[in-house]
């Protein structure tokens, strides 16, 4: 799959970890030297701000999408490519997804999984066919994944569903991954009706 701009869900904190900071940076250098487009919430603070700065550093380009009520709160970024001001959270999530090719959770709060629960589950439900990841960090999604595969096995999420979200503590081998990912057909479960 070729890709061209990646959407990175991701905290407007920074977290108590300067690990979190760092594979923040690494991403945004990453998607820089690749030629791709970074495609986030457009703010300025938290990893939202360290991952677009530095991929503007190395010569990115980022596009934010921001909705109005939060622009001021999440302090909207002045110096990206391009800003998008949009009516609220659903036309952002929207924008963003279809303004990208890929997907990228960084570590991040409520927002952050539930940005990246929505995408997911639209791929399950085949509205898209785009590739999603974790950027694994100091373990921070170790609880999550097990909860995942928890799920597959107590029947309520197929394997190929599972498989969709690629997990990687590397940026590099992560978007690597995302590059040769191929969509798996399986039909989301449902109950069969009695005769």
């Amino acid at each position: 799959m070729s890709l061209a701009s990646v959407c990175v869900f991701c905290g407007a904190s920074t977290g108590t970890n300067p690990a979190y900071r760092t594979a923040a940076e690494a991403l945004g250098r990453q998607l820089a030297e690749r030629g791709l487009t970074l495609v986030y919430g457009g703010g300025a603070v938290g990893l939202m701000g360290i991952v677009a700065d530095v991929a503007l550093a190395a010569g990115g380009e980022v596009i934010g999408i921001i909705p109005q009520s939060l622009k001021d709160k999440e302090i909207g970024h002045s110096g990206l490519t391009r800003l998008e001001v949009v009516d609220g959270m659903h036309a952002r999530k929207a924008r963003m997804a279809e303004l990208s090719d890929a997907f990228i959770a960084l570590p991040g709060g409520l927002g952050t999984l539930e940005e990246l629960f929505e995408v997911w589950t639209w791929g399950q439900l085949g509205y898209h066919a785009k590739p999603l990841g974790l950027l694994e960090v100091n373990g921070f999604y170790g609880k999550l994944t097990g909860f995942l595969d928890h799920i597959v096995g107590e029947g309520f999420v197929r394997a190929p569903h599972r498989d969709m979200l690629q997990v990687n503590e590397s940026p590099r081998e992560l978007l690597d991954a995302l590059e040769s990912w191929q969509p798996t057909v399986a039909a989301k479960w449902a109950e069969q009706k009695p005769d």
